[in-house]
This record gives structure tokens, sequence and C-alpha cells, in this order.
């Protein structure tokens, strides 16, 4: 079986990592969608184990929620009859360390009460002490924290409150604009000055820029759910492990003790080779 060269496959990470599209990256390397398509499957599938392996333990003080919207194939209102599963709107929970940038946790699922679950007991299981969570209203969070965390935590929710949208607005892409946000005590007693889903909210933008398949109003969505999530799972070991921050000026991973060197580009491909 032909297998491409290392600094080929170096060169495809580093362009899906960057967002470039599949197509885009076939035509600047020379290799067929397929093959690019594969290695991005590959990659993927070694990015979350090594996830799995990684991220655990991790000593976080203060932990934001959040879930960003996409969709496979169509969205939901356009789904063709036979494809319902397997196309439609589809949500990545992620959870973030605010002091590391850390991305402990990600999930990708409906927005709704047993993602919720399955989302919550994941970052219960990586986390290793006594958190202050905040999520944003998802109704979903309540009962998904209390289950996930029997031990205690401390946990409030950021309403934000929106302006009313006219017929006019209502036609634009915009959504309406925010005119301020009700912090929520929820279970213990969280910190009114850390209550905020503003370093979570930013990693929304971030996952937008380095993920072609997230950038708005383009053709570039996933047509696969799992090549979407194999997507996502190379993304974020590539922000936890290689990405510098601009502010820490070390990777999260660096920042969180979690590794003490900066891990490369070549080291994600080598992962597809254990």
């Amino acid at each position: 079986m032909n297998v491409l060269p290392l600094n080929k496959r170096v060169q495809i990470i580093n362009l899906l990592v960057e967002g470039s599209s599949l197509r885009a990256i076939s035509r600047i390397t020379g290799c067929s969608i397929n093959t690019v398509t594969k290695l991005l499957v590959d990659t993927g599938k070694a990015c979350q184990k090594f996830h799995d392996e990684q991220v655990k333990n991790v000593k976080a003080k203060r932990v934001q929620c959040d879930e960003i919207w996409s969709f496979v194939y169509s969205k939901q209102k356009n789904v063709p009859e036979g494809m319902h599963g397997e196309a439609g709107d589809i949500w990545t929970w992620t959870a973030i360390d605010s002091d590391t940038k850390l991305i402990i946790s990600y999930y990708v699922g409906n927005r709704d009460y047993e993602s919720a679950h399955e989302f919550m007991n994941d970052v219960a299981s990586r986390v290793k002490n006594h958190i202050q969570l905040t999520t944003d209203g998802l109704k979903a969070y309540l009962e998904a924290t209390e289950d996930a965390f029997p031990q205690g935590i401390d946990f409030a929710q950021l309403h934000k409150v929106y302006a009313t949208v006219s017929k006019e607005d209502s036609r634009r892409y915009s959504p309406a604009a925010c005119t301020g946000a009700i912090k929520k005590q929820v279970i213990g007693s969280p910190d009114p000055k850390h209550i905020s889903t503003s370093h979570v909210e930013r990693q929304n933008l971030t996952m937008r820029m380095h993920m072609r398949r997230f950038t708005r109003l383009t053709n570039a969505f996933s047509k696969k759910v799992e090549n979407h999530c194999h997507a996502i799972a190379l993304h974020f070991t590539y922000y936890n492990f290689c990405r510098i921050h601009k502010t820490l000026r070390v990777t999260p991973a660096m920042e969180a003790g979690l590794t003490n060197d900066i891990m490369e580009i070549e080291d994600i491909v080598k992962l597809t080779d254990k």
C-alpha cells in the first residue's frame, strides 16, 4: 500500500489546522481529495484517542461551557427524506479552563438533555478539584451538572438579554443585539466576579477561523458527521498542544501542566503511525 511521505502529510495537516478546505489542499499539494480526506479521518481518530489519554486530572479552578452551531449536509429545515439522523443541525459542546485556556472537553451532538448529560459527565471525569462552572442559560445544563458533580460544585448561569427584533431585522443574517446579561447562582457559592462565558465564546471564534467547515455562508460545510468529528478532534489537539496562545506565550497544555514542550505538527502526524 502506498503511504504519503511524512513531509507531505505534515503539509496537509498544517493546511487543515489553518482553515483550508479539502479541495484547496488537494490543489495545493497535488494529492487527490480522497487522500486528503483519508488522512483527516486517520489523524482525527488518533487525536481523539490522544485527547482522552492526555487531558485528564486537570487542575482547573474556573471552567466555562458553551455550544456552537453548525450543520452536516444540509440545514435542519432542508434535510432530504431518508437522511434524518445523518444530516441537519449539529452542535459542538466545549468546556474551557478560563485560566489556562485549555479545552478540557468537547462533545458533538444535539442541543438537548441527553447531549448535556454526556458532555457534563465527561467534563467531571477530567477535572481533579472543586471548580466554579459558568454556562449560558440553557436549561439542559441544570440537571446534567447536578448529576455529573455529586461531590459539589459552584455553578452559575449567564442569561443574556437580547433586543426585540423587528420584521426588517429578522431578514438579516446577524443576530439580535445583546442588551445585557443576568448572573444567576444555581449551585454552591460561585464568585460573581468570575461568572462569565467570554473565554469560551472567544474560543467559538477560534473554531470558526481554524476549521473551514465552520465558516458561515459557504459550501465548505461538512457532508458527513464522522468527518465533522474528526476535524474537531484534530483542531483541539492542535489548539491544546501545538498552538502558542498569544497571551500566555505557551500552549494551553503547557500552562495546565499536562506537558513541558510544544507539540509539532509532525508529532500529530506520527500519532497515526502508532
